[in-house]
């Protein structure tokens, strides 16, 4: 089947999630409210892709079907006309992406596949508002779609198989590798852990440990990883992490769980990363400098003031072994629960869907490595200043305890 594509959300993701649709050989229309920035967001991913066929990662004929297949529609209902598959790209919040679906569920029949790219939102809550909520599913690109090779896929019991069939096919015509998730989880696996690490990073740098350039560097020279977690979290969008985190704090109503003062203010000031040219770093016509913005550090020195914390140093290796045993430990969580089906599926997804240095194998491979009865005191350690984000998973203690590694699993 040659699915006809339609994508709603015309930022740096639903752009180029539209553009590696229509570089796959499928007509696809785009609709954002916001016409002129969706107009600049594709003369950017247009020139993106020029750049990525001079360097060989793409050829003309991706080029060509770039130009030929991609259209911008006028409002929802064009955009979903003629349509066998649906993807929504909009910002991170529930309310917004109900509204989008309870209007989609009723222009489109029953066999039109309505795919988020939210990792965060479950398919499951969008598809109880709606109708036919046997085509509802989560496909989740990483920024930037383009260059990011990964796609995850989740979806609910009351999906049908076909469905997840026709998605996978759609995945890798794209040419993405695809990674299907056998229960529905938030943040899927990469981010998921990833959220891990970028909430170690906001403590670390909210107790004065360290400025947030020298976490990103610490983690950048010691594990030869791509970006930071502050850099990630400027690429991923500040809003991401801060919705996700808002959401749980609704949930459980523990205070731990609110998100960091300084992250709030940066949301409401707009500033979210290089979607919008500032975020922890300025990001002028894309481009990244690393400078830090001087309203930041006020904003950290009046919330460690008001909350009565001492700063803290860190050497550069006491904030990597903090760094990993965060992404270690959620990433046995994820294994544990059943949301990855063995330990080199979670390895292989932080591969291609974070850049995770290939000679290390991957987060799990490095944990069997660096010993996970060593790993085990590590977190026990870190747990007396943090019982809550520090809970040791129940999957290393066992490994520990029966003298077996992860890689045993697999």
């Amino acid at each position: 089947m040659i699915e006809q594509v339609g994508v709603i959300g015309g930022g740096q993701m639903g752009s180029q999630i539209a553009s590696l649709s229509a570089i796959g050989g499928f007509t696809t229309h785009i609709f954002d409210n916001d016409i002129e920035n969706l107009s600049s967001k594709l003369n950017f991913a247009e020139k993106n892709l020029e750049n990525l066929v001079s360097k060989g990662v793409y050829d003309e004929k991706h080029l060509e079907n770039f130009r030929q297949n991609l259209h911008i529609a006028e409002n929802i209902k064009e955009v979903s006309e003629n349509k066998t598959f649906m993807i929504e790209a909009v910002v991170e919040k529930l309310e917004v992406k109900l509204e989008i679906f309870s209007e989609l569920s009723e222009l489109t029949n029953e066999k039109v596949i309505l795919a988020t790219n939210s990792s965060f939102i479950p398919a499951s809550e969008l598809a109880k508002e709606c109708r036919h909520s046997h085509r509802f599913i989560n496909m989740h690109f990483f920024y930037p779609p383009l260059r990011m090779d990964l796609v995850e896929i989740s979806y609910p019991e009351t999906t049908t198989k076909d469905i997840v069939e026709r998605t996978q096919n759609l995945g890798k015509a794209m040419g993405r590798s695809i990674v299907t998730l056998k229960k529905e989880t938030p943040g899927f696996i990469v981010n998921r852990m990833l959220a891990a690490l970028v909430d170690e990073a906001y403590e670390l740098y909210d107790e004065g440990i360290a400025d947030f350039q020298d976490i990103d560097l610490a983690i950048k020279k010691g594990l030869n990883h791509p970006l930071g977690p502050f850099e990630i979290s400027d690429y991923s969008g500040l809003d991401i992490h801060y919705y996700a985190k808002l959401k749980i704090y609704n949930e459980t109503k523990n205070p731990d769980d609110y998100p960091k003062d300084f992250l709030e203010q940066k949301v409401k000031d707009g500033n979210l990363g290089v979607k919008t040219g500032k975020g922890f770093y300025d990001y002028p016509d894309g481009i990244r400098f690393s400078v830090e913005i001087p309203d930041l550090k006020e904003i950290i020195e009046s919330e460690r003031s008001n909350n009565n914390i001492t700063p803290k140093k860190f050497s550069e290796q006491e904030i990597l072994r903090r760094y990993m045993a965060a992404m270690i430990n959620e990433a046995a969580d994820v294994v544990d629960e059943g949301i990855a089906l063995r330990p080199s599926d979670v390895d292989v997804t932080l591969l291609y869907g974070y850049g995770f240095p290939r000679y290390r194998g991957g987060p799990l491979k490095y944990a069997d490595m660096y010993g996970l009865e060593k790993l085990v005191k590590d977190i026990k350690e870190f747990e007396k200043e943090d019982p809550i984000f520090w809970r040791l998973s129940p999957l290393l203690e066992r490994l520990v305890r029966e003298n077996k590694t992860f890689d045993s699993l697999n």
